[in-house]
């Protein structure tokens, strides 16, 4: 069985017992999050399920941790001004694995 599931405003296509990488959820490890369920499908796509926008079943999926991405590094230039800097940016993100999808 798959589904498209919504979080933090992207889709993903999952399936029981995958690991996912979403935006941060705030919440601790441990918890269980609670999902809008947009699609439900068989392997086979024997049966489909196809919510307007959403179905009335939920996804379900418990946090394994909360992380942070690579580090990106930010350059601004100005050509002959002498005007030069530098930031970078780690996104936060909440590792997640789908239990039930019903």
């Amino acid at each position: 069985m798959i589904a498209i599931i919504e979080a933090g405003g992207k889709q993903y296509v999952v399936s029981p017992k995958q690991k996912i990488k979403i935006e941060k959820a705030g919440s601790d490890v441990g918890v269980t999050l609670k999902f809008k369920t947009l699609l439900i499908a068989d392997e086979s796509g024997a049966s489909l399920e196809i919510g307007v926008p959403a179905l009335e079943t939920e996804a379900a999926g418990t946090i394994l941790a909360n992380t942070r991405t690579r580090k990106i590094i930010v350059r601004k230039f100005k050509n002959k001004v002498r005007y030069r800097r530098t930031a970078g940016h780690r996104q936060h993100q909440t590792e997640v694995e789908i239990t039930k999808l019903s």
